[in-house]
């Protein structure tokens, strides 16, 4: 679940969403606790990755609980005299920067995603393992390469939905290749992407991107370009298993 943080305080507060509402107005819906205090608003993904900062929302424009409208130019809002609309009923129209904004956060959450789904590694015997790469199993096999470094012959470990078993050096040294090619390979793609996005002269051109599609050259970076020489061989490689 996304959060935010005031202020760069450490503490985090978990939302469900966050929108702007006109060109002064922000509204936040809280997951559970909200803050007694606003004004610099930091913007976190749910692997905790900070995707925006939201400077000078630090007034209180309307509070309904667990839904909080805050505004950066000291308005607050006033009844209407009739029925109507609480929010400025305007319909808001992003700016380039906000979707820009927006799309980094969208290709940053996708980019997590997909590390985290992780990588099937060949073993010796010829078997494919599956290892899921969470923050968490990046760290473990970071202490793996420590194991493997001073000489270890055997290193426990577990495949996911596996009961915990020794792997071989060699086996190791094979997942951790792969899962560092994994996720060396998506922060480089991410990045691109990013680049790309900064690039966009309109919002349509922002709207169009996705996570997965084919960065333009002028954007790839030469580490991007060498991986996707890689994946090209991989690929070329497995049609001609397949003939065989």
């Amino acid at each position: 679940m996304e959060s935010i943080t005031i202020n760069g305080q450490e503490n985090h507060y978990e939302i469900e969403s966050i929108t702007p509402r006109s060109g002064h107005i922000l509204q936040v819906v809280f997951a559970d606790d909200t803050p007694r205090e606003f004004g610099d608003i930091q913007v976190y993904t749910a692997g905790g990755i900070q995707c925006a900062n939201l400077p000078g929302y630090s007034t209180v424009y309307r509070d309904e609980g667990q839904t909080v409208y805050l505004s950066d130019d000291g308005s607050v809002y006033t009844p209407p005299e009739e029925p109507g609309e609480a929010i400025p009923p305007e319909l808001y129209v992003p700016t380039l920067a906000e979707r820009q904004a927006a799309k980094k956060a969208e290709i940053s959450a996708d980019c997590e995603r997909a590390i985290y789904k992780g990588v099937n590694v060949t073993l010796a015997n010829g078997s494919t393992e599956h290892f899921s790469l969470t923050e968490h199993d990046q760290l473990n096999l970071f202490g793996k390469q420590a194991q493997l470094v001073a000489g270890a012959e055997l290193l426990e470990y577990h495949a996911d939905g596996q009961p915990c078993r020794y792997y071989s050096a060699a086996d190791m040294q094979a997942i951790i290749q792969a899962a560092m090619w994994h996720v060396s390979y998506h922060t480089t793609y991410c990045n691109a992407l990013n680049m790309w996005i900064t690039g966009c002269q309109d919002t349509e051109m922002v709207r169009e991107i996705f996570y997965g599609a084919d960065v333009p050259e002028e954007y790839r970076s030469e580490v991007l370009n060498a991986y996707l020489l890689d994946i090209a061989a991989m690929a070329e490689d497995g049609k001609d298993e397949t003939v065989s």
